[in-house]
């Protein structure tokens, strides 16, 4: 098939294992974000996301189509994402239908309280990510913050289901660094700290199973404490051994290595 391509304009996409209704689903796409179209079957598509190259399934009903050249021009520009709020709203100019969109969206080309997708434009009153908030891991840490409590939905990547990777992912993408999908990718990324009282605020702490590979993933805040989703989002304490998990008196994940990923 020629190449082909599309952009989220709902405020999410689950992206799944397979292409059926009852598949797995193992990410998702937020709004403003783009993709390549890899395969086109009659009812779904698989898709190549651009922020990590990750490949899912999505229902061919979900998609919005955008020709080579708009592509081109997302890939080129620093995308702008939607930082410290849960939610909020943007309102399609032509006929002022309002779309909910997550903390973490992609707002393309956006300036002045406005941006377009193909011909369309959308207007947005809310917090967006600016230039002297890139790299910026205080405000990380405070993004962070916002996803307390929130559920733990495996593929997740919004306020109201999201799972470890995909916390961390959305966190670094809200102060403008590209991370990969899943945990273990993720421990590639950045350089090994060897004691976790070497680390700061934003660093991450993996962890593995009893077989050495990496299941999970949190962001390590101040004296000794991480924001990891398990169960729901939740602040536990963290040592040389993991995390201790104070309702069970227990530890709950085997810390495996500790990364920098912002100097």
């Amino acid at each position: 098939m020629a190449s082909a391509y599309g952009i989220s304009t709902l405020s999410v996409i689950p992206g799944r294992a397979e292409p059926a209704d009852a598949s797995e689903q193992v990410t998702q796409l937020l709004f403003g974000e783009h993709y390549e179209v890899k395969e086109k079957r009659k009812k779904w598509m698989r898709v190549r996301f651009a922020l990590d190259k990750y490949e899912c399934w999505i229902d061919l009903k979900q998609h919005t189509a955008i020709d080579a050249k708009f592509f081109e021009r997302l890939e080129k520009q620093k995308f702008i994402p939607v930082s410290l709020e849960m939610a909020g709203i943007v309102v399609r100019t032509s006929d002022q239908r309002m779309t909910p969109i997550l903390q973490g969206s992609s707002l393309p080309f956006f300036k002045e309280g406005a941006f377009k997708i193909g011909k369309e434009e959308y207007t947005f009153d809310g917090h967006v990510q600016e230039k002297a908030e890139k790299k910026n891991t205080t405000l990380l840490v405070q993004n962070a913050m916002v996803y307390l409590k929130a559920p733990y939905l495996w593929g997740g990547r919004h306020p109201f289901g999201i799972d470890c990777s995909g916390l961390v992912q959305v966190c670094y993408k809200s102060i403008g660094v590209k991370m990969p999908r899943d945990a273990y990718q993720q421990a590639d990324m950045g350089h090994s700290l060897s004691f976790i009282e070497e680390s700061h605020p934003g660093d991450l702490a993996f962890f593995d199973d009893k077989d050495g590979r990496i299941i999970h993933v949190g962001i390590l805040l101040q004296d000794n404490y991480i924001i990891h989703a398990s169960g729901h989002v939740r602040i536990d304490r963290i040592d040389h051994q993991g995390i201790y998990n104070t309702d069970h008196r227990d530890y709950s994940h085997r810390l495996r290595i500790i990364k920098r990923i912002i100097d």
